[in-house]
């Protein structure tokens, strides 16, 4: 029971990781570009078009490799940081003096803290079985 779930956990958590990446970052950021880039905008991001891409392709990009478990410590840890930028950056409830505003911000940037920590526990301890990172070693 135990080796089963040693075996079939990494690989659960690297597919729900990659497709948070995946739909609602990547896919959303696509669907939804001038929405996301007003929402930069609103919170004093720069150069938005160039970073708004380079965040699409790193979440669609690193979320298939995490899925995949290609380079998976490295896409965690690509991710891990791109996480912290966009919570320091985009849920700065520290700045933000309307309580229900501040309160959602406060629970975005908490939230973020919890994937950052999954990320670099995946990127610490690799993908695991059933990943073609393990196939390869």
């Amino acid at each position: 029971m135990i080796a089963r779930l040693e075996s079939l956990c990494p690989l659960a958590g690297r597919i729900v990781l990659g497709l948070y990446f995946i739909l609602p970052g990547g896919l959303m950021k696509i669907f939804n570009y001038q929405g996301t880039a007003d929402y930069m905008a609103a919170h004093g991001m720069v150069m938005i078009p160039f970073f708004l891409v380079l965040t699409i392709i790193i979440q669609l990009g690193a979320g298939a490799a995490l899925i995949a478990g290609y380079k998976a410590q490295i896409a965690a840890f690509l991710l891990a940081g791109l996480t912290l930028v966009i919570s320091l950056v985009m849920h700065d409830f520290w700045d933000i003096t309307e309580a229900v505003q501040r309160g959602h911000e406060t629970q975005n940037f908490v939230k973020n803290l919890g994937i950052i920590a999954g990320l670099l526990v995946l990127s610490g301890l690799g993908a695991g079985p059933f990943s073609l990172d393990q196939r390869k070693a």
